[in-house]
């Protein structure tokens, strides 16, 4: 059920990606390499090194644009773990019918993949992915913007300074600007939130638990 889910998933969003090309009315060219595109471009390095100077206080903070290097980091990490756990997943979901075109010793190769790819994914979200979004001081303890998707304008211009400047120099600011949803669904983002938190730490437990005093 899962995986079916997750292909859903994966194929819902690349056909909203065509979709949003229709929309903007952008090329393939400029949504993959564009200035808000999810591809690493030459700022991302420049972000990188510059955040590294920020973090020993060597320099200022990095004025992060659309996107961060972090997020397309996210991003990507999901878009190559869809890849390869849904077409590893698909060859041991069905055997029988992968090995009349490809040889059986593949389905141990599948397995080890499948499995390293899953314990990869799970660390990566457990240790970079719930730091930048929820161990950051500034995030502390969720972004409620994966909810909402709305965010204070002071900590837009805080976050993301090269996005607002563009914005404003365009005169595109005040288009983008909404209210604030009412504090009871705000409470129940943040019920949600918690909750799914909780719920993730305590399989990281149950996790290492098992690893410990079960698997011997």
């Amino acid at each position: 059920f899962a995986a079916v889910v997750m292909i859903i998933v994966f194929v819902i969003h690349l056909i909203d990606i065509v979709r949003l090309k229709k929309k903007e009315f952008k090329s393939w060219k400029e949504i993959l390499l564009g200035s808000n595109s999810m591809m690493f471009n030459k700022k991302d390095l420049q972000d990188i090194t510059g955040s590294l100077k920020w973090f020993i206080g060597i320099g200022p903070r990095p004025e992060y644009g659309r996107w961060t290097y972090w997020e397309k980091f996210d991003y990507f990490a999901v878009f190559w773990g869809m890849c390869v756990i849904g077409s590893t997943g698909l060859i041991l979901w069905f055997p029988e019918f992968f090995t009349n075109f490809i040889p059986g010793w593949l389905l141990n190769v599948a397995t080890i993949i499948h499995s390293d790819e899953a314990l990869l994914a799970t660390g990566f979200i457990f240790t970079v992915h719930f730091f930048n979004t929820h161990l950051r001081p500034e995030k502390f303890p969720m972004d409620l913007v994966i909810f909402s998707g709305r965010v204070p304008l002071e900590e837009f211009k805080l976050d993301r300074p090269a996005e607002y400047k563009e914005m404003v120099a365009k005169g595109e600011l005040e288009k983008h600007l909404v209210e604030e949803y009412p504090p009871i669904v705000i409470r129940g983002m943040k019920i949600f939130g918690w909750t799914a938190l909780i719920t993730g730490f305590s399989i990281v437990i149950w996790i290492v638990y098992a690893m410990i005093f079960v698997y011997r």
